[in-house]
């Protein structure tokens, strides 16, 4: 059970949430979904029916049924939302009332909702409701896994199955969304900088001379450059260091790639005794594993982007039955 997992000491002394925290951007408990959210279920919802077979609306028929849903696990659902905007545009005649909406925890054997209407339409769209339930509850599941042993640092990367639709359901399980696409912040990676400043041969090189131009025009949210080696890292902190306007700047993040726990640590340790870990965000990406939070836990850095927490998740086990089966 989650409030069984104790969550790891906080090794940061900022307490503020990192600029990876985006979710607000596709769901807010006020709210609901955003139209971004809902133009990204429209667009998934579409693909999945047409892969269905199911190409037009069902206009619904005489003979009615109702059927339940039920949990098979313990978990955290979400998709209600996206089981909302499907049946009212697709199949307007099944009425459906939640018993756990998006972000509640369930466990095995709760009701999670009940259906009534045309039993063909029901019948019909009885597995593309469990699809979109039980995928994104499993990840929401196992984003709260890994955000309940670090609260605050977990974040998903762009490397998704269904978008926007796995961000929100990292979302609602805790963890942080990072960008939600390209444009949404900056990011510099190896691959962008071998296309940048020509003149200059070394990376890290690269890296100081678009730190010193950068202007923070049409940046996004925030900028973020990924360092391969260490003296890149420092280099680019020095850089921002050097500069006297960064509270007018989106927030930068240092993220380091494949560095490892206590390559990390050390990184940490120098920028702390050359006064460079001030006024940025380290973040550490590639190969970081569940079963290794607690070697992580102490090395420093602020966030942790993975994918294993949407990529390859399993769907939380829920069943559809009708009254009478």
């Amino acid at each position: 059970m989650f409030q069984d997992i104790k969550p790891l000491r906080r090794c940061m002394g900022d307490p503020k949430r990192p600029p990876h925290d985006r979710g607000h951007e596709l769901w807010t408990a006020e709210q609901g979904p955003s139209r971004m959210l809902l133009g990204s279920i429209d667009r998934w919802v579409g693909a999945l029916l047409a892969d269905d077979g199911i190409t037009m609306p069902f206009m619904g028929g005489s003979q009615s049924v109702s059927a339940t849903i039920l949990a098979r696990s313990d978990g955290i659902v979400v998709g209600t939302s996206a089981v909302d905007h499907m049946l009212q545009i697709w199949a307007p005649s099944l009425k459906i009332s939640w018993m756990a909406g998006d972000g509640k925890k369930v466990s095995n054997g709760d009701e999670i909702a009940s259906l009534s209407g045309d039993k063909e339409t029901l019948l019909a769209m009885e597995r593309s409701i469990l699809n979109l339930l039980g995928q994104l509850s499993g990840i929401a599941t196992e984003a709260k896994r890994w955000s309940a042993r670090a609260p605050g640092q977990i974040a998903c990367t762009r490397k998704t199955v269904w978008g926007l639709m796995d961000k929100w359901a990292v979302h609602l399980g805790g963890g942080l969304t990072h960008r939600l696409h390209r444009s949404d912040a900056t990011m510099l990676k190896e691959n962008d900088l071998a296309t940048m400043y020509e003149e200059h041969e070394a990376h890290e090189n690269r890296i100081v001379a678009y730190l010193q131009e950068f202007t923070g025009e049409d940046c996004g949210a925030f900028l973020e450059i990924e360092v391969r080696e260490d003296k890149e890292a420092i280099m680019a902190a020095a850089a921002w260091s050097q500069r006297d306007d960064t509270s007018n700047l989106p927030e930068l993040v240092v993220m380091l790639d494949n560095f490892g726990p206590e390559r990390c640590k050390d990184i940490v340790s120098q920028l702390k005794d050359m006064g460079l870990r001030e006024n940025l965000w380290l973040e550490a990406s590639g190969g970081i594993v569940y079963e290794q939070l607690d070697d992580w836990h102490e090395s420093g850095i602020d966030v942790l982007s993975t994918s294993a927490v949407n990529r390859g998740v399993s769907p939380l086990d829920l069943s559809m039955i009708v009254d009478g089966a």
